[in-house]
């Protein structure tokens, strides 16, 4: 079994920024991606994504939305994938979940992914 845990999220002004980290722990996470998703409000249904990494080599992708804004990372020692978020806008509000993918093969849809954390608000105030 895969437990996520995301942590980091909080309340910051537009143009700060936030720290998200998920720890991951159990099953192996060698050659899969592990992708972070947003829920915007009153969007419950549309699970976005934002950013993925492959948790070996150096494979990383965003949404064009958060580009130049927005990193992801990962530490393999202490098992935990990061997201870097900079210059945050209204529009970046939402709830941010961690996922691993089911296979290395694909990333960005919400479909390819079968473990989820329970996600961590990020709410961002003019």
């Amino acid at each position: 079994q895969v437990q996520l845990v995301e942590s980091g999220g909080g309340l910051v002004q537009v143009g700060g920024s936030l720290r998200l980290s998920c720890a991951a722990s159990g099953r192996t996470f060698t050659g899969y991606y592990m992708g972070w998703f947003r829920q915007a409000p009153g969007k419950e249904q549309e699970r976005e994504f934002v950013a993925a990494i492959r948790w070996s080599g150096d494979s990383r992708y965003a949404t064009d939305s958060v580009k130049g804004r927005f990193t992801i990372s990962r530490d393999n020692a202490k098992n935990t994938v990061y997201l870097q978020m900079n210059n945050l806008k209204l529009e970046d509000t939402a709830v941010y979940y961690c996922a691993r993918s089911r296979s290395g093969l694909r990333y960005s849809s919400r479909n390819d992914y079968d473990y989820w954390g329970q996600g961590t608000q990020v709410t961002v105030s003019s």
